[in-house]
């Protein structure tokens, strides 16, 4: 047996945002694709370890269910919801957030939120991500889909 001292699994939160370009169903999706996609290779979340997850958006995006992109990356069976967050004025428009409920070893230093876009404002704090090719971003999301159309 190892002397190296197993973590126990708790369940974290990896937090996210990014901004829609317009309030039409392909821009909702590409936004809530994009901020997924990076949230799961980021931290390396298993869609199986997966116990729930929060898409909001804000009033003005309404064209579609961003929870769908979930679904198009196979997130087949785990429990999604979406909701709209609370219109305070002069806060972010055509704003996506993304709350996923992970079971993980990670101690939640670890966690690695994702802002992007002009979701970077929200949290300044949190922005220090590797750069983004977002050419090879699209192309990993293509494949997932590929897989699991829905």
């Amino acid at each position: 047996m190892s002397n190296v001292e197993k973590r126990p699994i708790r369940c974290r939160g990896v937090r996210g945002a990014t901004t829609a370009d317009a309030n039409t169903r392909e821009d909702i999706l590409a936004a809530a694709r994009q901020l997924l996609a990076l949230m799961i290779r980021l931290n390396d979340i298993d869609k199986t370890d997966v116990a729930s997850a929060v898409f909001t958006t804000t009033r003005d995006l309404d064209a579609e269910f961003p929870a769908l992109a979930a679904r198009q990356l196979g997130w087949l069976e785990v429990p999604l919801i979406c909701t709209h967050e609370i219109s305070v004025p002069g806060s972010l428009s055509r704003c996506v957030r993304i709350l996923v409920h992970w079971n993980t070893p990670k101690p939640q230093d670890a966690i690695r939120h994702v802002y992007i876009k002009d979701a970077v404002r929200l949290r300044p704090d949190l922005c220090d991500l590797p750069p983004v090719d977002f050419e090879e971003l699209e192309a990993w999301i293509e494949a997932e889909m590929r897989k699991f159309e829905v």
